[in-house]
């Protein structure tokens, strides 16, 4: 089975374009027609984003001087559905149990 990843490069064009603060993004972004919070920049800046709608997309496009294939580089992992003897589960895949306690209104446990 294959699993689909990717690498997310904002970080490293911005640096290349002289902006190593997420400040200096927010405001171009701003004059663009897009709209994103202190830390809605911080994450975008940071983190690996799940969601990314297409204007803010093109918006950092413009803004870097660079296309979609230079901010995003897909990556493609195999991976074998077959547990191999003395393989140590992945912190994702472990399963823990836990116990529920449902307190009614009324009641003191």
């Amino acid at each position: 089975m294959k699993e689909m990843d990717y690498v997310w490069h904002l970080r490293a064009k911005m640096a290349e374009q002289g902006m190593f603060a997420t400040t200096d993004l927010q405001p171009r972004l701003a004059e663009r027609g897009v709209s994103l919070s202190r830390e809605q920049t911080y994450r975008l800046v940071t983190g690996h984003p799940q969601r990314l709608s297409m204007s803010i997309l093109i918006a950092l496009c413009d803004i870097l001087g660079c296309t979609p294939n230079d901010l995003i580089e897909p990556r493609i992992v195999e991976a074998s559905n077959q547990k191999v003897a003395g393989e140590t589960l992945s912190p994702k895949s472990r399963v823990t149990a836990r116990r529920t306690t449902i307190n009614r209104p009324g009641t003191t446990p």
